[in-house]
């Protein structure tokens, strides 16, 4: 991913993740056949906020040939020290 300049990848949560941290413009194909299709809804979202474009199997040519990528917003880094002061304050332990 660190060398590409490009990133095509399947809609789940963890490779779209890994994909927009490394700061590359993301497509993302999403698998139709899914029953609840939480990959869609990520997509749509990520889609919305200007982070990457979305697509299906029989659509990803007509979307390489006519997206701008540099219309994409950059994805904000992490920031697990949120979660861990959250735990901090709920889970003291008293002694």
């Amino acid at each position: 991913m660190k060398r590409s300049d490009l990133i095509i990848s399947h809609a789940g949560a963890g490779s779209c993740l890994e994909a927009l941290e490394e700061g590359k413009p993301l497509v993302v194909v999403v698998n139709e056949k899914l029953m609840d299709n939480h990959q869609l809804e990520l997509a749509r979202q990520l889609h919305k906020e200007g982070h990457l474009f979305y697509c299906t199997c029989s659509t990803l040519l007509e979307l390489l040939q006519s997206v701008d990528f540099s219309s994409l917003k950059p994805f904000p880094p992490g920031q697990p020290e949120i979660f861990s002061d959250f735990l901090d304050k709920v889970v003291r332990f008293k002694k």
